[in-house]
C-alpha cells in the first residue's frame, strides 16, 4: 500500500526552522545527513519532513512509500527518474516529476520502531496541498501517472488519494506552483484542539481554525511556520473505499458566512496566502 511518507522542504535557516518544530511543533530529531536535517511524528515512518539549506525556500519534493513492486511499476513512467536518497529509510527510489515544477519521491517502505503515543506530538503527516496554475493537468497527471484516485473536487481544488484516506495530495488553483500547506495527522480532535491553544500559548496565532472541512470531513487548525509555509493540526480524515462517489463542487459549498462545517472558525486570509506563496515548486 502506497503513503505519503514526507515533504522535503529548502530553507533559509535551517536551526530556527528546527527549534521551531521541535520545541513547539511536536516533531522529534531523525538525523542529519550533510545539509539536510529530519524530523518524525511517533508513527513508523523513518521521518516525515526534511529540511535542507539553501540560498531560497522552496519544495523540493514530496515522498511516498510502497512495496517494491508498487514503485517497479513507476519505472516506465515519463519524466522519472532512478536516484539514491542519503535520508532515513530512504536507499534508492524514483523521482517523477510533475507539470508544474513539482517533484514526487517514491522510495521503498521501510518501517521503524512507533514512539509512544502522545497528544502534543503529530503521527504522521496527514496530506500536502500543492499550489498549481492547472489544477485539472495535476489531477491528471497524479490519477494517469502516479497511479492515484480522485475523491472530491471543488471549485478550487482537487482531492486525490493512494489508498484509503481521502487524500494524500489535493491541488489548489493559483498563479504559481507553491506549496499550499502540510496538514500533520494528530491522534484525535482533543489533541488539534490541545495543540491549537498550546500553539497561542507559544506566541502563534491560529490563522484558521478550529473548524471540521467537507471533502475528508477532517478537523483542524493552521499555522504559519517561521521557515514560511502554511502547515496544520488535523485529525478524523475520513477513509473511502472504491464505491466512493466523486463529489464536485455543487456538493461543497458553504452559506455565505461559513468556511466550514461547524460555521464557527475564523480566516486570516491575506495571511494564509501570502504564506502560501513562500515556498515555490522548482
Amino acid at each position: 500500500m502506497t503513503r505519503l511518507r514526507a515533504v522535503e522542504l529548502n530553507v533559509t535557516d535551517v536551526p530556527k526552522a528546527a527549534e521551531f518544530l521541535e520545541r513547539i511543533w511536536g516533531v522529534a530529531d531523525a538525523g542529519t545527513r550533510g545539509k539536510t536535517r529530519f524530523f518524525r511524528g511517533t508513527g513508523d515512518h523513518p521521518y516525515v519532513l526534511s529540511l535542507t539549506a539553501a540560498s531560497a525556500p522552496g519544495v523540493a519534493g514530496v515522498t511516498f512509500a510502497g512495496a517494491a513492486e508498487e514503485i517497479a511499476a513507476l519505472s516506465s513512467a515519463p519524466h522519472q527518474r532512478v536516484v539514491a536518497f542519503d535520508a532515513p529509510g530512504g536507499e534508492s527510489g524514483l523521482i517523477v516529476d510533475g507539470p508544474h515544477g513539482q517533484h514526487y519521491r517514491f522510495v521503498t517502505e521501510v518501517a521503524v520502531p512507533k514512539e509512544p503515543d502522545d497528544r502534543n506530538r503529530p503521527i504522521e503527516l496527514s496530506h500536502v496541498v500543492l499550489n498549481t496554475p492547472d489544477p485539472e493537468a495535476s489531477e491528471r497527471f497524479a490519477v494517469e501517472v502516479l497511479g492515484f484516485h480522485v475523491s472530491d473536487r471543488t471549485k478550487m481544488m482537487r482531492f486525490v488519494r493512494c489508498n484509503r484516506k481521502h487524500h494524500a495530495l489535493a491541488y489548489a488553483q493559483a498563479e504559481t506552483s507553491s506549496l499550499h500547506h502540510i496538514a500533520f495527522e494528530m491522534r484525535d480532535l482533543d489533541a488539534v484542539m490541545h495543540g491549537i491553544g498550546r500553539l497561542r500559548e507559544a506566541g502563534y496565532d491560529c490563522i484558521w481554525g478550529p473548524g471540521r472541512h467537507g471533502p475528508g470531513n477532517n478537523v483542524f487548525g493552521y499555522f504559519i511556520a517561521p521557515c514560511g509555509g502554511v502547515i496544520e493540526y488535523t485529525a478524523e480524515v475520513s477513509e473511502v473505499g472504491e464505491d466512493y462517489r466523486v463529489g464536485g463542487p455543487q456538493d461543497w459549498t458553504w452559506p455565505p458566512s461559513r468556511v466550514d462545517h461547524w460555521g464557527i472558525s475564523t480566516r486570516d486570509t491575506p495571511r494564509m496566502h501570502a504564506a502560501e506563496r513562500a515556498l515555490t515548486c522548482a
